[in-house]
């Protein structure tokens, strides 16, 4: 039974002793929204619509797990500008830029970009 606690705390210990990082970053837009109209007779419908309009970002920096990532995106109206940027298991680093809006559609510039690797060699003698 004490070799079991000690194991568990041996575990805690070694999961606490790695420091992980991470953050969120949101701006929230209370504008005026669009008149709510009423029809007729009967049972009303209430037909909400607020203005879409938002700035959003995080990021992730985990050395423990390997996990490097981060995004931002924008929104006014029907317009979204954005990023994110991920390590990839093999290393490399893969950055996203995007941008929409109705009249052109969907359009994202993705680009890698690899870490210079250095062979081991390993002599056998």
């Amino acid at each position: 039974m004490v070799a079991k606690l000690v194991v568990f705390v041996a575990l805690l210990g070694a999961a606490a002793a790695h420091h992980a990082f991470s953050s969120q970053h949101v701006h929230k837009y209370d504008g005026h929204h669009e008149p709510v109209y009423h029809h007729g007779h009967g049972h009303e419908h209430h037909d909400y619509y607020t203005y879409p309009k938002y700035d959003f970002e995080y990021k992730v920096d985990d050395p423990h797990t390997g996990d490097h990532k981060s995004q931002h995106e924008s929104r006014d109206g029907d317009v979204v500008h954005g990023y994110y940027s991920l390590q990839q298991p093999d290393g490399s680093l893969r950055d996203v830029h995007y941008h929409g809006d109705d009249h052109s559609g969907f359009h994202a510039d993705v680009k890698y970009s690899t870490h210079h690797v250095v062979p081991h060699y390993h002599n056998y003698y």
